[in-house]
């Protein structure tokens, strides 16, 4: 008897394909990326606004930024100091795959490019499934989200490299366990390199910027001064 392969996993393993190519790409341009997956509201764009400023001077940053409609983001990334900065809207797709980041890198000098930061769609379900072939995978979680996010959306903590927990400076306003928080975080992903931090007032941000500076390729990390 033939056995027949599902519709979603055939989708899954050509998506897989296109982003190894995508990285491939990536890697022979030097070009060091990041995928940051949140929930709508969590702070991607803020704080890819205050990443910005801080690197300019030493990296050439562009910017892809996904989203259902419209190109707030991409503008305010532009404005934020992104050497590039192209929107991809989905159209209702709750997620960007690696066909839409082949189709931006396409849009890219990647030559001129150190870092790319890629701003997925607000989700908290399927960006985890779709790889793009960026190097490295960040959540962005916040304050007012709540503290059981870790325990609602496993799949989401499983597979990121970093967690970046933003808006801290509500927590004396907010009900929000951090302790809870993360044991959740630890039993799905032990380890985890996490930065608590705030896009309004700035703590928290060196290290984020650090971490990134640290992971870039031989390639596009700066020189020590």
């Amino acid at each position: 008897m033939t056995k027949r392969v599902p519709v979603v996993e055939k989708l899954l393993s050509a998506n897989d394909r296109l982003a190894q190519e995508n990285r491939a790409r990536l890697d022979e341009a030097g070009v060091f990326a990041v995928n940051l997956m949140a929930s709508p509201g969590a702070g991607k764009t803020s704080l890819i606004e205050q990443t910005l400023p801080r690197l300019t001077e030493r990296l050439r940053v562009a910017v892809v930024d996904g989203d259902i409609a419209t190109s707030i983001d991409a503008d305010r990334a532009a404005q934020a100091g992104a050497v590039a900065s192209v929107q991809i809207n989905t159209g209702g797709e709750c997620h960007l795959d690696a066909v839409m980041l082949h189709q931006a890198l396409g849009q890219l000098d990647l030559g001129q490019i150190d870092l790319l930061l890629v701003e997925n769609v607000g989700n908290l379900v399927c960006p985890a499934t779709f790889a793009l072939g960026t190097h490295k995978s960040v959540l962005i979680a916040s304050v007012p989200e709540g503290d059981d996010k870790p325990y609602k959306y496993p799949g989401m903590y499983r597979g990121v490299d970093a967690l970046v927990i933003n808006k801290i400076d509500l927590l004396p306003y907010i009900p929000f366990d951090m302790d809870y928080f993360r044991r959740g975080v630890e039993a799905l992903n032990p380890g985890l390199v996490t930065f608590p931090l705030s896009c309004k007032t700035g703590e928290g941000l060196d290290a984020w910027i650090e971490w990134l500076l640290h992971n870039l390729t031989p390639t596009t990390r700066p020189p020590d001064h």
